[in-house]
């Protein structure tokens, strides 16, 4: 079995052979991942070695001591977070092959078409039709809320197969080619002014059948794999003692002593401890996912960091009083990712207003505590056993 011994010998002779120094960053990440040493708890000849989750620090400590680069994580979130997890369990051998390299490298964007103007909150009443014809699906409708949909190379889909079936029961999961000329992607400007998000149109897009991930009309179980590793994923990121939004209104309180107030300084104290207990949490529950997949606990974390980051940015900006109203890059921008730390107050203030409505709202989120986690009688669900096509819409 491969221990941390054996991870930093093979990670030095990556570094031997490949010197950061002087070899292509792309060049650099490609060898990386044929060493086994992307993702080192992925099976062999995947970018791993099979070894336990845990011990892919040893080897992150290694290159970043040697200033080795990494793949641009944030800009790829949606393909290591949610897709590359989905296509390891779901997979065929051919699409894990042709698929994981080039997502973790960051050759190619991947973005995820599930929700719908009609179906967000309720997901599975989606209504985006798949159809087979030959080897191929014909795909058409509607997606909402597509973050880095303008960047994408791939899309993880998911697409009603079966109106005549109960709505969870009828829906397919596939890969979308989102260079298809039936692919339109459309800004969604955003209050921050931005348009990081995108509503995508559908129309007679043909996805091959060895594109479809999973059996046909399994798509909803193969779908909660990549909902639960989304919330760990938005929810659980690795991040250093006052990382995140608490750091600036921290650092703004030690070197402003002008803006202190008694009603500031114990509000502050209290989110303060607030953000560590979620950032040890979301350690603990990384550190779980050695034993498999990440289950309803991730929803947990998500609502912890929506209400956290709203909570905490609204602090700040009665800290900064006026000084916090103020919004330096009010444009029409189409950002390769979302930057918290790195922009104003005010921007973050309006951007965190979005952390309760993505990857899962907050009110979904509380039932899936209340019923998976606490073991809380479901509320009532009068049309699970209708067909699709028979739903009020």
């Amino acid at each position: 079995m491969t221990d941390a011994a054996e991870l930093t010998r093979l990670t030095r002779e990556l570094l031997a052979a490949h010197p950061p120094a002087s070899t292509d960053r792309l060049d650099f990440l490609k060898a990386r991942f044929d060493a086994g040493l992307a993702w080192v708890h992925y099976p062999e000849g995947l970018g791993g070695l099979g070894a336990p989750r845990t011990l892919q620090a040893v080897v992150d400590a290694e290159l970043a001591a040697a200033g080795a680069p990494d793949n641009d994580p944030r800009r790829i979130g949606i393909g290591l977070g949610m897709a590359a997890p989905t296509i390891l369990g779901f997979g065929t051998e051919e699409q894990k092959r042709k698929f994981l390299r080039p997502l973790w490298v960051g050759e190619e964007v991947w973005c995820q078409l599930f929700s719908e103007p009609g179906a967000g909150s309720d997901l599975a009443a989606l209504g985006t039709r798949a159809v087979r014809s030959g080897d191929n699906w014909i795909v058409n409708g509607q997606k909402v809320w597509t973050s880095s949909a303008h960047l994408a190379r791939w899309a993880i889909l998911i697409a009603r197969t079966d109106p005549d079936v109960p709505k969870h029961k009828g829906i397919t999961y596939f890969l979308c080619d989102m260079t298809d000329p039936g692919v339109e992607v459309r800004p969604l400007r955003q209050i921050t002014g931005e348009a990081e998000f995108n509503e995508v149109f559908l129309t007679d897009v043909r996805i091959p059948d060895a594109h479809r991930l999973g059996e046909v009309g399994d798509g909803w179980r193969v779908a909660q794999t990549t909902l639960n590793n989304e919330r760990v994923a938005i929810g659980g990121m690795r991040i250093p003692r006052e990382g995140g939004m608490i750091g600036p209104v921290a650092t703004a309180w030690r070197e402003r002593p002008e803006l202190r107030t008694h009603d500031l300084h114990q509000r502050l104290l209290k989110l303060w401890v607030e953000a560590e207990v979620a950032r040890l949490t979301g350690e603990r529950t990384r550190q779980q996912l050695v034993a498999g997949q990440p289950g309803p606990e991730g929803a947990g974390l998500k609502l912890s960091f929506a209400r956290l980051n709203q909570e905490i940015s609204g602090l700040e900006v009665e800290l900064l009083g006026e000084e916090g109203l103020l919004y330096e890059d009010w444009t029409m921008r189409r950002p390769e990712l979302v930057d918290f730390v790195g922009r104003d107050a005010g921007y973050r203030y309006l951007r965190s207003k979005g952390n309760s409505i993505e990857g899962g709202t907050s009110e979904v989120l509380l039932n899936i505590v209340a019923e998976r986690v606490l073991g809380l009688p479901s509320e009532p669900r009068t049309d699970k056993d209708v067909a699709w096509k028979d739903l009020a819409r």
